[in-house]
């Protein structure tokens, strides 16, 4: 599977963004799926994943529980990152990753993920 992230934009903080990620293939669903961010000068760091086949499960990183919302829609090979009240903070390239595993778990660590797509930009202007 290839990923494609993309709905990065400029907000005001408080504001709200929706990113997407697209992935091709027909073994979409199989694929724990994770979000991630990297702000300049720092890691890569978790923000958010949800579990393969029917995403019953989902993590957060502290920093952005009760804010976003990760979920997935395989019909359509898409999972979103709903994002509320955002906070300058939450500025960076954020990345969408995939784990082929099948296992119906949560991961949490970059080196977890098997296929990674290419970032979107997020800037929360305070």
């Amino acid at each position: 599977v290839q990923l494609q992230a993309f709905g990065g934009g400029l907000v005001q903080a408080g504001g709200s963004l929706r990113l997407s990620c697209a992935a091709s293939g027909r073994t979409f669903s199989r694929y724990g799926m994770g979000w991630f961010r990297q702000a300049p000068g720092k890691e890569r760091e978790f923000v958010a994943a949800i579990s393969s086949w029917s995403g019953a499960s989902t993590s957060y990183a502290d920093s952005v529980k009760g804010r976003f919302t990760i979920s997935r829609d395989n019909a359509k090979n898409l999972v979103y990152l709903q994002m509320s009240s955002l906070k300058p903070e939450d500025t960076g390239v954020y990345y969408c990753a995939g784990n082929r595993d099948s296992l119906s778990r949560i991961y949490a660590e970059v080196a977890e993920y098997d296929v990674w797509g290419q970032g979107t930009q997020v800037t929360v202007s305070s």
